[in-house]
């Protein structure tokens, strides 16, 4: 190449890199839209984070109703009542969504009165992809909708633990429809609702009493409401007289392990974003747990002799309602606190207890779920810190801070969650009865047991002749009783 030819090239290359510079200078972003841009960036992944939490929250919290308290509850009753006690939980899935999608949520989470939610999200109207910014301002609508849906079908359906065994299918559909018509959709508006009437200050709410994840909206609601179901059907036939003991306790400790794995769901979701309430939560939910399990086998160890599968398994279900309340506000050595108390305090509750007074409370609803979340609700208003939960912009949160007055608000939200619950629930059964021609089946059909007489089918398939074997276990003794179940209360 000639000198000058590739003089000439050499300042045309020049010039071409010179004058792109120039031209991507003057396209640089500046430092203010660079941070916006970086601000948006890491926005979007909080809240895609936020969103993937709720949803596996949800899936979680679903998986409590089944397979893990269909499975609780099933080991628990006898083999011929095995499938019906599941179905139960099972049915209740498709029922209460349903319910949810028409009316409930709109019931629990719209714009209304104190007392119930309006009806701007009747058929889910509004409720889409676009955040709620006064539930969750991160997440869409229908996550938190969905979130809450799962919270409404496990309710009704830890009150048919009452009434295992001898209840009709029909009248217990019925039953649970109209209860969580009446009675957890408007305690849900109360509670977690704007403006509701016992909702905390962000959402307008009058009374504040402090519920992070469903101690009186589920476990005292459903768990007073199941003890007057217990009554008002009358006792098994049989009951005290024949022992009734669980056909499963492999099935019930697999559904026990999965309702405690869903229970992080249920409490660290109601965080309702991945952040550090939800993982303080979570820390909570477990530690309450662990905590019961030891308290629970200790008073049973030393009062009965041995511990027993059946204590470890209820002791951690009880600790796991204790601590519900409690979860996004306490730390964790006061989670240990709540749960080794609400064991206790359990334990009594279904052996003392129901012993002195009576009752059949198939399942122990009330006495892990009524008694236990009564007792967390309580001690939640005790050990309740700003530390962890700040709801009161600084001033103190729990008795322990300094906030005398929380402990009078836990025990109303408490007390109107334990009347809306009973007096509903001894109104729909005493109707249901005169409509229905009576709610609980006849003495042939539990001798014969519900899978069969209310489905037709069998739990189990065994190719064994059981009319040539001893009749001597449990299971099978009840064929002999020919007692009359006591009547539904006119």
């Amino acid at each position: 190449m000639k000198p000058k030819v590739a003089f000439r090239s050499a300042t045309f290359s020049l010039f071409f890199m010179l004058a792109a510079g120039v031209a991507a200078f003057g396209q640089t972003p500046t430092i203010e839209e660079r941070l916006a841009k970086a601000e948006s960036a890491l926005s979007s992944a909080q809240t895609s984070g936020d969103n993937a939490w709720m949803l596996v929250c949800s899936a979680l919290v679903l998986m409590m109703t089944g397979p893990g308290l269909a499975l609780f509850y099933g080991g628990l009753v006898r083999k011929k009542n095995v499938l019906s006690t599941m179905m139960q939980s099972f049915i209740l899935m498709a029922v209460v969504t349903v319910l949810w999608a028409v009316y409930g949520y709109s019931i629990s989470f719209a714009q209304g009165t104190p007392y119930f939610g309006g009806l701007g999200y009747l058929f889910l109207k509004g409720v889409g992809g676009d955040p709620n910014a006064t539930y969750a301002a991160t997440i869409p609508h229908q996550s938190f909708m969905i979130f809450q849906l799962m919270f409404a079908i496990i309710t009704p359906a830890l009150i048919t633990g009452a009434f295992a065994e001898r209840m009709k299918f029909s009248a217990m559909l019925a039953y649970t429809a109209i209860w969580a018509t009446i009675v957890y959709f408007p305690l849900a508006h109360m509670v977690w609702g704007t403006n509701g009437l016992l909702a905390l200050p962000a959402l307008g709410g009058k009374i504040n009493a402090l519920d992070f994840a469903g101690g009186t909206v589920v476990h005292i609601s459903s768990g007073f409401s199941a003890l007057v179901c217990a009554i008002m059907l009358g006792k098994r036939v049989g009951y005290p007289r024949s022992p009734m003991t669980p056909h499963s306790m492999v099935l019930s400790v697999i559904g026990a392990c999965l309702l405690w794995v869903g229970w992080f769901g249920f409490n660290a979701g109601s965080a309702v974003a991945a952040g550090k309430l939800a993982t303080s939560a979570f820390v909570a939910t477990h530690f309450g747990a662990a905590a019961a399990v030891i308290g629970w086998l200790l008073v049973e160890w030393l009062r009965l002799g041995k511990p027993t599968v059946l204590g470890g398994i209820s002791g951690a279900v009880a600790g796991l309602v204790g601590i519900t309340p409690a979860s996004g506000f306490v730390t964790p050595m006061s989670a240990l606190a709540i749960g080794f108390i609400t064991g206790i305090v359990c334990f009594f509750a279904v052996t003392e207890l129901k012993k002195r007074l009576g009752y059949d409370d198939s399942l122990d609803a009330f006495g892990v779920h009524g008694v236990g979340g009564f007792t967390g609700a309580i001690l939640t208003g005790v050990f309740a810190t700003k530390e962890i939960n700040d709801v009161f912009g600084g001033n103190p949160v729990g008795l322990l801070e300094g906030n005398k007055m929380q402990i009078v608000n836990q025990l109303i939200a408490s007390v109107i969650a334990i009347a809306m619950g009973m007096i509903a629930t001894f109104v729909i059964l005493k109707v249901l009865g005169l409509v229905m021609g009576g709610v609980r089946v006849t003495g042939e059909d539990e001798v014969q047991g519900l899978d069969l007489s209310q489905h037709g089918e069998e739990g189990y398939n065994l190719d064994l002749d059981l009319a040539s074997s001893s009749r001597t276990g449990t299971f099978f003794d009840d064929t002999a009783l020919t007692t009359a179940p006591e009547p539904i209360s006119e």
